[in-house]
C-alpha cells in the first residue's frame, strides 16, 4: 500500500426499477437486512423510515471479530429518490474493538455509506453505493484496506436491492 489514504469507493448496478421504488428500500431501515451484502446486519431494530438530514436508525450487527453490536446511524444527506447517506456510531458492543476508535459506545469510527440514484429512463436506474473511509483513524482505514474490503460486500448489496425489486 502506498500511503494510508484513503479516497471513498464506489460500485455501480443498473437495477431495472424506477428510483423512487429502490428509494423506498434504502429509506426504511428495516429492510436493510434483506439487501445487506456482508452478512452484518441482523433483523429486529425498530425504526421508521428515514425521513430527512439528522434523522438516526438503529442497526443490529454481528462481525465475528467483534462479536453482537449495534450501530446508530445518522443521516447526512437524504435527497427523495436521488441520495441518501449516513454516518454509523456505536451505540453498544459486546466487547471492545479497534474498529471502533476506542471501542466506547457512541464512538465513530468516522466512515460515511452513500447510495446515489440516478435515473435512466422511466424504469431503470443506477445506484451507485459508495463508502469512504478518509475521515477514519488509521486503524479503520487499514482494517478495511482503505475502503476496498468493502467492494465485494457492496456488489453482492446491489445485486440484491435489483433481486429485491424485480420481486416487488
Amino acid at each position: 500500500m502506498e500511503s494510508n489514504e484513503c479516497k471513498p469507493v464506489a460500485v455501480s448496478r443498473r437495477i431495472g426499477a424506477p428510483a423512487s421504488d429502490v428509494f423506498k428500500l434504502l429509506e426504511d431501515p428495516g429492510r436493510h437486512p434483506e439487501f445487506d451484502g456482508s452478512g452484518m446486519l441482523r433483523e429486529g431494530a425498530s425504526n421508521a423510515p428515514i425521513s430527512g438530514v439528522g434523522d438516526v436508525f438503529h442497526m443490529k450487527m454481528h462481525f465475528s471479530e467483534v462479536g453482537d453490536y449495534a450501530m446508530d446511524n445518522h443521516v447526512v444527506a437524504y435527497e427523495l429518490n436521488q441520495r441518501i447517506a449516513w454516518t454509523p456510531m456505536l451505540s453498544h458492543a459486546d466487547t471492545a474493538s479497534d474498529a471502533f476508535a476506542d471501542g466506547a459506545d457512541g464512538a465513530s469510527n468516522g466512515s460515511r455509506w452513500m447510495f446515489e440514484l440516478t435515473p435512466e429512463g422511466p424504469d431503470a436506474t443506477l445506484v451507485t453505493e459508495t463508502y469512504d473511509c478518509s475521515g477514519s483513524p488509521e486503524q479503520v482505514r487499514d482494517a478495511v484496506d482503505n475502503g476496498n474490503g468493502w467492494i465485494e460486500a457492496m456488489t453482492t448489496t446491489l445485486q440484491r436491492l435489483d433481486q429485491l425489486c424485480a420481486a416487488e
